[in-house]
């Protein structure tokens, strides 16, 4: 009996020493030398100060401020509750749902009057995507500039400058990373007191 037990049991542990502890050791030791800030959770810092993750989203709501797409993760943005939905196209909660957000964008920002992006009245997969469409930071510019009391042309510039292409210059569309931007936003253009 014990012949066959020990081969088994030397076998579990070389395994669970080789793919329980050298082999994630290894690719932690990697990731920290060639890309510590994406194996750290890509943090963003603000005077020294952890602000977010450039990874997931967060919820901003003051006028002054461009917001981010619906979050279906808990109580929004929430990473321990991440998911979708999962309702389907046809689904009557799905569809309450975005006419509700439709209705608040459009009650927010009034002077708004073309059609609305997808992104801004339905939430991604994980609910915690931190990106937004260039068509969906677009249309927040009226209401964001007439709170910071600056031009359309004024935001529309940082916007731009805030861009990020396709990824390897053909994967994706164009994207903002809606954090990233705020914070651009109070740098460049910080709030009148």
């Amino acid at each position: 009996m014990w012949n066959q037990i020990l081969p088994a049991l030397r076998i579990t542990l070389l395994f669970t020493l080789l793919t329980g502890l050298i082999y994630p050791g290894l690719v932690t030791g990697v990731c920290q030398l060639i890309f510590p800030s994406q194996a750290n959770g890509s943090l963003v810092t603000r005077n020294g100060k952890i602000v977010g993750s450039s990874l997931i989203g967060q919820a901003f709501a003051k006028p002054e401020y461009f917001q981010p797409r619906p979050s279906a993760a808990g109580d929004g943005y929430d990473a321990a509750n991440s998911s979708g939905s999962n309702f389907g196209p046809t689904n009557q909660k799905l569809s309450e749902r975005v006419k509700a957000a439709a209705e608040k964008f459009r009650q927010e920002n009034p002077d708004f009057a073309g059609p609305l992006p997808a992104d801004l009245v339905t939430a991604s997969g994980s609910g915690l995507d931190p990106h937004l469409s260039v068509a969906s930071v677009e249309a927040q510019v009226p209401r964001v500039a007439k709170a910071r009391g600056v031009s359309s042309d004024q935001l529309q510039q940082l916007t731009t400058q805030a861009t990020e292409g396709r990824d390897l210059g053909f994967l994706g569309e164009p994207r903002v990373n809606v954090l990233r931007l705020n914070l651009l936003l109070d740098e460049k253009i910080p709030l009148k007191k």
